[in-house]
């Protein structure tokens, strides 16, 4: 599915009636987010993040790889945020324990770039950033 986002609010609104429709399954939830760099990926984590009550501040990743938000009350325990934009190989995410993270169906992965690593990304919902000739609105396609 396409959607247009003209505003953070209208993006927010994509982010809630995805999370809506999460469940989780016998493995983790994995939300692969494809984009070039400033096209949304982040603040659509941000806003997910939010929606799932993180009260923390939501950063990018891109230095340290991973961050993991524990989930009160909530249908996933934890929600890991990733950035593999500065990986060299994909072994670099296997030593970061992805074999573990992917198998515990409480956790619910996005992961920035996740076609750098595509040959270890398990099965997942891809969703792409575009930015369109208005540079405050963006194209989101969820597949």
């Amino acid at each position: 599915m396409k959607f247009v986002s003209n505003s953070l609010e209208e993006t927010e609104k994509i982010a809630r009636d995805l999370v809506e429709k999460l469940k989780p399954q016998t493995k983790a939830t994995v939300l692969g987010l494809n984009g070039n760099l400033g096209n949304g990926k982040t603040t659509f984590t941000q806003m997910i993040a939010k929606i799932l009550g993180v009260n923390d501040t939501v950063t990018s990743p891109t230095f340290v790889i991973e961050k993991i938000y524990e989930l009160e009350n909530k249908k996933f325990k934890r929600l890991i945020h990733i950035d593999v934009y500065r990986l060299e190989k994909s072994e670099e995410l296997l030593h970061l324990g992805w074999q573990e993270v992917i198998s515990d169906p409480e956790n619910l992965i996005l992961i920035e770039w996740p076609e750098r690593v595509a040959d270890i990304m398990p099965e997942h919902t891809k969703i792409s950033f575009k930015v369109l000739e208005n540079e405050s609105s963006r194209e989101i396609e969820i597949e």
